[in-house]
This record gives structure tokens, C-alpha cells and sequence, in this order.
């Protein structure tokens, strides 16, 4: 098996950067040396450099908020890492879950700037708890199961409907609306995009059949 030689700079450093293995959202930037590397392949645990204080740390083994390595990709120069993580807990000191939440330019700055579909996520769950009556997401997260599957339901037999004869554009306007409701049903249920996403990834490279045929009767 070859290994990619790594471009370290003259301080023997290399910027490395964090996502998501999942949702894809870019958690933090921080500089890894050999020995933060080697550390990262020997326990899968995101270990870095740190230049102000000169010695090896180790996110989250303090504050509890680790990153699960699955995997390190190296970029077409070599001169930079990317870490696929599986986060536990907020990735930013400042408690967000990204780093990057603060626009260059004038803008409200927002916990994170994650990919649209975890965005849409939070903003969901702001929705349950605002305080307008006129929010439709709260008036179906009140209204329960019996509502949002009503709603589900109706959604996905429109959906089926525009794939077997409709326009490709009302079979993305449709599929949106599942979705959509979809989320919505998650939240009811405290549950976001990324346990779904867990599932599909522990589902990937196996036969549809043979994973249908290995689940649990109820």
C-alpha cells in the first residue's frame, strides 16, 4: 500500500481541515505536525498542534466535544489534510458548532454556516419554539404524530403521483415537500437529518436485499 507524501512547510506543520463526514459542514481549521498525524491514524481521535502553546492536543479531551476520525484525505498538492469526523458536541471554543459563522462582510452572523439541509434542520427547531401562532412548522409539530403523518402521507402520494406522470419540475417541487415534512417528523421526535444520514452510511456498500432481509420483524 503507498502512502501520499504530505508537503510539511518549514515548521514541519500542515493545515488541516475538519468536516463533517456526514452533513458535509466544515467544523474547524487547525495545523497538525507528524506526530499530531500519527497520533490521529493510531486512535481515530482528532489530534492537532498547537502553535501557541508547543505540544500535541487532542479536540475534545477536555471539554468532552471529540471528533471521531473515519478518514484522511490528502489534496492534489499535498499540502493540505481533511479529516472526515463523526462530532460530538460543538466543534468552536465559542460553542457553536462550526467555526465558521461569522460572514467577511456585513451580515448576521448565525450559530453556523452549515450546508442548506442541516441549516434547514435548525431552523425547524427554531420554529417549535417560537412564539408566532402563524408558524405552520409549530402548528404541526402541536398538532403530533396524527398531523405530520397525515401530512406525510398526502405529501408522498403526491410525489408518486408527479413521478409516474409529471413534470420534472413538480417532481422536485413534490420530493421537496416530503422532505420537508420529513424533517419535520424528525423534530418531532428529537431526532435531525444526520440520524438518517448515519443510517444510509451504515447501510452503504450492502445490498438493498440483503439489508431489507437482515432487519428485525417488530
Amino acid at each position: 500500500m503507498s502512502t501520499v507524501a504530505v508537503a510539511w512547510d518549514d515548521r514541519g506543520l500542515v493545515p488541516v481541515v475538519v468536516q463533517d463526514r456526514l452533513t458535509g459542514e466544515v467544523r474547524m481549521v487547525a495545523w497538525a505536525n507528524q506526530a499530531a498525524l500519527r497520533h490521529t491514524e493510531e486512535t481515530r481521535q482528532a489530534t492537532f498542534w498547537s502553535r501557541s502553546r508547543g505540544e500535541l492536543w487532542v479536540k475534545g479531551a477536555t471539554s468532552g466535544h471529540t471528533m471521531a476520525v473515519q478518514e484522511i484525505l490528502v489534496d492534489c498538492d499535498g499540502d493540505t489534510l481533511l479529516y472526515l469526523v463523526d462530532p460530538a458536541g460543538p466543534s468552536c471554543h465559542t460553542g457553536t458548532p462550526s467555526c465558521f459563522f461569522r460572514p467577511l462582510h456585513d451580515g448576521e452572523a448565525r450559530a453556523s454556516r452549515a450546508p442548506f439541509l442541516s441549516t434547514l434542520t435548525e431552523e425547524i427547531t427554531a420554529r417549535r419554539h417560537a412564539t408566532s401562532a402563524k408558524s405552520y412548522v409549530k402548528s404541526l409539530l402541536e398538532g403530533g404524530a396524527e398531523k405530520i403523518g397525515a401530512k406525510v402521507r398526502e405529501e408522498a402520494d403526491e410525489f408518486v403521483r408527479a413521478v409516474a406522470g409529471e413534470t420534472d419540475e413538480r417532481v422536485s417541487s413534490e420530493g421537496a415537500d416530503l422532505l420537508f415534512h420529513t424533517l419535520v417528523g424528525l423534530e418531532s421526535r428529537g431526532l435531525d437529518v444526520r440520524s438518517v444520514l448515519e443510517v444510509l452510511a451504515k447501510r452503504f456498500g450492502t445490498s438493498g436485499h440483503v439489508e431489507k432481509a437482515s432487519r428485525e420483524k417488530p
